[in-house]
Protein backbone atom coordinates (compact mmCIF):
# COMPACT_ATOMS: atom_id res chain seq x y z
CA UNK A 1 0.00 0.00 0.00
CA UNK A 2 1.54 3.31 -0.97
CA UNK A 3 2.00 5.83 1.57
CA UNK A 4 2.62 9.71 1.25
CA UNK A 5 5.43 11.02 0.34
CA UNK A 6 7.26 12.85 2.87
CA UNK A 7 8.81 16.21 1.73
CA UNK A 8 12.39 16.83 2.20
CA UNK A 9 13.64 19.62 3.87
CA UNK A 10 17.23 18.75 3.92
CA UNK A 11 19.75 20.29 1.80
CA UNK A 12 23.57 19.45 1.04
CA UNK A 13 26.30 21.97 0.17
CA UNK A 14 28.68 20.02 -1.84
CA UNK A 15 31.28 21.15 -4.28
CA UNK A 16 31.51 20.91 -7.98
CA UNK A 17 33.92 18.05 -7.44
CA UNK A 18 32.47 15.92 -5.25
CA UNK A 19 29.48 16.46 -7.79
CA UNK A 20 31.47 15.70 -10.27
CA UNK A 21 32.78 12.43 -8.96
CA UNK A 22 29.18 11.38 -7.71
CA UNK A 23 27.71 11.88 -11.07
CA UNK A 24 30.32 9.96 -12.83
CA UNK A 25 30.02 6.80 -10.83
CA UNK A 26 25.86 6.94 -10.32
CA UNK A 27 26.12 7.29 -14.39
CA UNK A 28 28.13 4.55 -14.90
CA UNK A 29 25.50 2.10 -13.49
CA UNK A 30 23.13 3.99 -15.67
CA UNK A 31 25.21 3.24 -18.71
CA UNK A 32 25.55 -0.19 -18.05
CA UNK A 33 21.87 -0.93 -17.25
CA UNK A 34 20.66 0.89 -20.33
CA UNK A 35 22.89 -1.36 -22.49
CA UNK A 36 22.11 -4.31 -21.17
CA UNK A 37 17.92 -3.59 -21.75
CA UNK A 38 19.33 -2.88 -25.28
CA UNK A 39 20.13 -6.27 -25.97
CA UNK A 40 17.30 -8.51 -24.81
CA UNK A 41 16.16 -11.46 -27.34
CA UNK A 42 12.95 -12.65 -27.26
CA UNK A 43 11.01 -15.80 -26.33
CA UNK A 44 7.89 -16.48 -29.05
CA UNK A 45 6.46 -18.92 -26.71
CA UNK A 46 6.32 -16.89 -23.47
CA UNK A 47 5.83 -13.16 -25.15
CA UNK A 48 9.15 -12.30 -22.67
CA UNK A 49 12.68 -11.48 -23.72
CA UNK A 50 15.32 -13.44 -22.21
CA UNK A 51 16.34 -10.96 -19.49
CA UNK A 52 12.55 -10.77 -17.62
CA UNK A 53 11.47 -7.76 -19.98
CA UNK A 54 7.83 -9.14 -21.20
CA UNK A 55 6.30 -7.40 -24.32
CA UNK A 56 3.23 -5.16 -23.79
CA UNK A 57 2.94 -4.23 -28.18
CA UNK A 58 4.83 -4.28 -31.32
CA UNK A 59 2.35 -1.57 -33.16
CA UNK A 60 3.94 0.46 -36.10
CA UNK A 61 7.35 -1.31 -35.82
CA UNK A 62 7.33 -0.11 -32.00
CA UNK A 63 7.93 -2.92 -29.12
CA UNK A 64 6.81 -1.43 -25.97
CA UNK A 65 7.90 -3.86 -23.28
CA UNK A 66 7.57 -3.57 -19.69
CA UNK A 67 9.89 -5.24 -16.40
CA UNK A 68 8.76 -5.35 -12.45
CA UNK A 69 11.69 -3.26 -10.58
CA UNK A 70 10.91 -3.28 -7.12
CA UNK A 71 7.02 -2.06 -6.50
CA UNK A 72 7.05 -0.20 -10.18
CA UNK A 73 7.50 -0.88 -13.85
CA UNK A 74 10.38 -0.10 -15.92
CA UNK A 75 8.96 0.89 -19.49
CA UNK A 76 11.37 0.26 -21.94
CA UNK A 77 10.69 0.99 -25.89
CA UNK A 78 12.68 -0.38 -29.01
CA UNK A 79 12.17 0.46 -32.84
CA UNK A 80 13.94 0.84 -36.00
CA UNK A 81 14.39 4.43 -37.93
CA UNK A 82 15.54 3.31 -41.47
CA UNK A 83 17.28 6.45 -42.74
CA UNK A 84 17.69 8.37 -39.74
CA UNK A 85 21.63 8.46 -38.94
CA UNK A 86 22.52 8.66 -34.94
CA UNK A 87 23.45 11.90 -35.25
CA UNK A 88 19.67 13.27 -36.64
CA UNK A 89 18.16 11.31 -33.48
CA UNK A 90 20.36 12.51 -30.85
CA UNK A 91 20.20 16.65 -32.58
CA UNK A 92 16.40 16.16 -31.30
CA UNK A 93 16.79 14.13 -28.53
CA UNK A 94 19.26 16.16 -26.68
CA UNK A 95 17.89 19.60 -28.13
CA UNK A 96 16.96 20.72 -24.68
CA UNK A 97 15.19 24.04 -25.90
CA UNK A 98 12.64 21.97 -27.89
CA UNK A 99 11.84 19.50 -26.06
CA UNK A 100 8.30 20.64 -25.77
CA UNK A 101 7.74 19.42 -29.61
CA UNK A 102 7.89 15.89 -27.91
CA UNK A 103 6.76 16.12 -24.73
CA UNK A 104 3.36 18.43 -24.53
CA UNK A 105 3.76 18.25 -20.87
CA UNK A 106 6.70 19.94 -20.16
CA UNK A 107 7.13 23.49 -19.63
CA UNK A 108 10.25 24.56 -18.97
CA UNK A 109 14.14 22.72 -19.80
CA UNK A 110 17.25 24.10 -19.01
CA UNK A 111 20.97 23.43 -18.05
CA UNK A 112 22.00 24.41 -14.36
CA UNK A 113 25.17 23.39 -14.08
CA UNK A 114 27.97 21.98 -16.91
CA UNK A 115 30.52 19.41 -14.74
CA UNK A 116 32.37 19.05 -18.23
CA UNK A 117 33.45 15.50 -19.78
CA UNK A 118 30.12 15.32 -21.11
CA UNK A 119 28.44 15.50 -17.76
CA UNK A 120 25.19 18.10 -16.88
CA UNK A 121 22.55 18.68 -14.50
CA UNK A 122 19.38 19.63 -15.98
CA UNK A 123 15.92 20.92 -14.38
CA UNK A 124 13.01 20.03 -16.30
CA UNK A 125 9.34 21.22 -14.65
CA UNK A 126 6.05 20.86 -15.78
CA UNK A 127 3.24 23.46 -14.77
CA UNK A 128 -0.54 24.45 -14.14
CA UNK A 129 -1.62 23.49 -17.07
CA UNK A 130 0.05 19.70 -17.38
CA UNK A 131 -2.13 16.46 -17.43
CA UNK A 132 -2.60 15.46 -13.70
CA UNK A 133 -0.16 13.36 -13.27
CA UNK A 134 2.74 16.25 -14.48
CA UNK A 135 0.99 18.81 -12.82
CA UNK A 136 3.71 21.05 -10.71
CA UNK A 137 6.78 18.81 -10.65
CA UNK A 138 9.81 19.31 -11.27
CA UNK A 139 13.07 16.99 -11.97
CA UNK A 140 16.91 17.76 -11.26
CA UNK A 141 18.51 15.13 -13.07
CA UNK A 142 22.02 14.48 -14.12
CA UNK A 143 23.14 13.58 -17.79
CA UNK A 144 26.20 11.84 -19.29
CA UNK A 145 26.43 11.25 -22.71
CA UNK A 146 28.93 8.11 -23.86
CA UNK A 147 29.72 7.12 -27.07
CA UNK A 148 30.94 3.48 -26.76
CA UNK A 149 33.67 1.75 -28.68
CA UNK A 150 31.65 0.53 -31.21
CA UNK A 151 29.94 3.47 -32.00
CA UNK A 152 26.84 3.31 -30.28
CA UNK A 153 25.56 6.17 -28.28
CA UNK A 154 24.13 6.19 -24.67
CA UNK A 155 22.60 9.13 -22.58
CA UNK A 156 22.09 8.14 -19.21
CA UNK A 157 19.61 10.28 -17.18
CA UNK A 158 18.61 10.12 -13.36
CA UNK A 159 17.19 12.44 -10.26
CA UNK A 160 20.13 13.30 -8.16
CA UNK A 161 20.08 12.58 -4.32
CA UNK A 162 16.86 14.94 -2.97
CA UNK A 163 19.31 16.83 -0.48
CA UNK A 164 21.98 17.40 -3.32
CA UNK A 165 19.21 18.41 -5.97
CA UNK A 166 18.07 20.89 -2.90
CA UNK A 167 21.28 22.41 -2.21
CA UNK A 168 21.84 23.10 -6.48
CA UNK A 169 18.65 24.42 -7.00
CA UNK A 170 15.63 24.74 -4.29
CA UNK A 171 12.30 23.37 -5.09
CA UNK A 172 9.85 25.96 -6.53
CA UNK A 173 7.11 27.20 -3.91
CA UNK A 174 4.28 25.42 -5.86
CA UNK A 175 6.16 22.48 -7.42
CA UNK A 176 6.31 18.63 -6.41
CA UNK A 177 10.35 17.25 -6.52
CA UNK A 178 9.81 14.22 -8.41
CA UNK A 179 12.38 11.01 -9.03
CA UNK A 180 13.50 9.98 -12.02
CA UNK A 181 15.22 6.70 -11.84
CA UNK A 182 17.70 5.02 -14.19
CA UNK A 183 16.42 6.28 -17.74
CA UNK A 184 17.64 7.19 -20.87
CA UNK A 185 18.53 6.32 -24.62
CA UNK A 186 20.41 4.19 -26.39
CA UNK A 187 21.13 4.53 -30.55
CA UNK A 188 22.95 1.77 -32.31
CA UNK A 189 24.26 2.75 -35.28
CA UNK A 190 23.26 0.12 -38.63
CA UNK A 191 24.12 0.29 -42.19
CA UNK A 192 22.55 2.35 -44.88
CA UNK A 193 22.39 5.44 -42.19
CA UNK A 194 19.85 3.64 -40.41
CA UNK A 195 19.34 3.33 -36.27
CA UNK A 196 17.92 1.22 -33.55
CA UNK A 197 16.99 3.47 -31.08
CA UNK A 198 16.10 2.15 -26.92
CA UNK A 199 14.50 4.42 -24.79
CA UNK A 200 13.77 2.82 -20.81
CA UNK A 201 12.28 5.28 -18.46
CA UNK A 202 11.24 4.48 -14.70
CA UNK A 203 9.77 7.46 -12.73
CA UNK A 204 8.45 7.78 -9.59
CA UNK A 205 6.63 11.53 -9.74
CA UNK A 206 5.91 11.36 -5.85
CA UNK A 207 3.18 13.11 -4.42
CA UNK A 208 0.51 10.24 -2.93
CA UNK A 209 -0.58 8.47 -6.22
CA UNK A 210 -1.98 5.02 -6.43
CA UNK A 211 0.52 2.75 -8.25
CA UNK A 212 -1.69 1.83 -11.30
CA UNK A 213 -0.81 6.14 -12.17
CA UNK A 214 2.17 5.68 -11.51
CA UNK A 215 2.91 3.18 -13.61
CA UNK A 216 0.49 4.96 -16.13
CA UNK A 217 2.71 7.92 -16.25
CA UNK A 218 5.64 5.90 -17.38
CA UNK A 219 3.36 3.86 -20.15
CA UNK A 220 3.13 8.04 -21.39
CA UNK A 221 6.10 9.13 -21.08
CA UNK A 222 7.45 6.25 -23.58
CA UNK A 223 4.74 7.15 -25.73
CA UNK A 224 6.52 10.27 -27.10
CA UNK A 225 8.77 8.06 -28.99
CA UNK A 226 6.31 9.31 -31.91
CA UNK A 227 6.67 12.28 -31.77
CA UNK A 228 10.24 12.15 -31.48
CA UNK A 229 10.66 9.97 -34.64
CA UNK A 230 8.81 12.07 -36.84
CA UNK A 231 11.06 15.24 -35.84
CA UNK A 232 13.95 13.06 -36.15
CA UNK A 233 12.86 12.08 -39.72
CA UNK A 234 12.45 15.83 -40.38
CA UNK A 235 15.79 16.48 -38.94
CA UNK A 236 18.02 18.24 -41.97
CA UNK A 237 21.53 16.52 -40.69
CA UNK A 238 23.19 14.37 -42.97
CA UNK A 239 26.05 12.08 -42.31
CA UNK A 240 27.10 9.48 -39.10
CA UNK A 241 27.96 10.40 -35.92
Amino acid sequence: MNTPTVPCNRSWSVSEDSLRRYVNYASESCVQELLSASTSSFDAHSNRLASGWKVLSTDGGVEISKQRSGSLHVFRSRWLLRSVTPRQFMTVANAIDAAKQWDSDLVEAKYIKDLGDNLNIIRLRFGDSSKPLFKNREFIVYERRETMDDGTLVVAVASLPKEIAAGLHPKGSNSIRGLLLQSGWVVEKLEDDSCLVTYVVQLDPAGWLPKCFVNRLNTKLVMIIDNLKKLAQACPINGSI
